[in-house]
């Protein structure tokens, strides 16, 4: 495994989920990989941070490495992919870049999360999602004809780890982003081909 890489990832949970996906991959090799959190696709420009990242990018890079970025593709992954490039090329490092959840269609890494539940859990997010639907056809007659606001994919994660795990408050930290188990395979399928495109850029970059 060639570990002159840097990942900068947008944040504690996608840390998380791609340093547990690695050592899947490679066990040990993948214990000491230099991961990367940058709070945001916008926090590579922020003023106290942006020349660290820099500065770091392009160390790397003299040394024979690369970085990797591996962020949200949100609204539109063209114009996510764009606007990374225009930043490199700008502050003159080089990247690799892959926007989740599979470099093509828009979304974050919730969405790729929930590509890969355990495929015995789906009656789980079945129900979430005719909650939602419900919600849409509520009406409540002080809000004006506005529609209710429908959770965000963070809450129907949470949701999701809630009523698997237990009640205990050791068991309730266990769905925060920072102590999730990824590989509790009751919960989640990192064999799952949702992720193909993922490991394929992983691959090509640390092998």
């Amino acid at each position: 495994m060639n570990t002159n890489v840097t990942i900068y990832v947008e944040g504690a949970a996608d840390e998380r989920f791609v340093r547990q996906l690695c050592l899947c991959l490679w066990g040990d090799e993948a214990k000491d990989l230099c991961i990367v959190k940058t709070n945001g696709w916008t926090g590579l420009n922020n003023e106290k941070e942006k020349g660290s990242f820099i500065n770091q990018m392009r160390r790397r890079k003299d040394d024979g490495g690369c970085n990797l970025v591996i962020f949200d593709a949100d609204e539109n992954c063209s114009d996510r992919e764009s606007q990374l490039r225009y930043w490199a090329e700008v502050n003159n490092v080089d990247i690799e870049i892959f926007l989740v959840p599979n470099n093509h269609d828009s979304g974050a890494l919730e969405d790729l999360l929930e590509r890969i539940i355990n495929p015995q859990n789906v009656p789980v997010m079945l129900c979430w999602h005719q909650y939602e639907q419900l919600l849409k056809e509520v009406d409540l007659p002080w809000k004006k004809g506005e529609p209710l606001t429908i959770p965000a994919k963070k809450t129907e994660i949470y949701a999701y780890l809630e009523v698997l795990l237990g009640k205990s408050k050791s068991q309730k930290e266990l769905i925060k982003d920072n102590n999730r188990d990824y590989t509790n395979e009751n919960h989640w399928d990192l064999r799952s081909k949702a992720l193909t495109p993922l490991i394929d850029f992983l691959s090509r970059n640390l092998n």
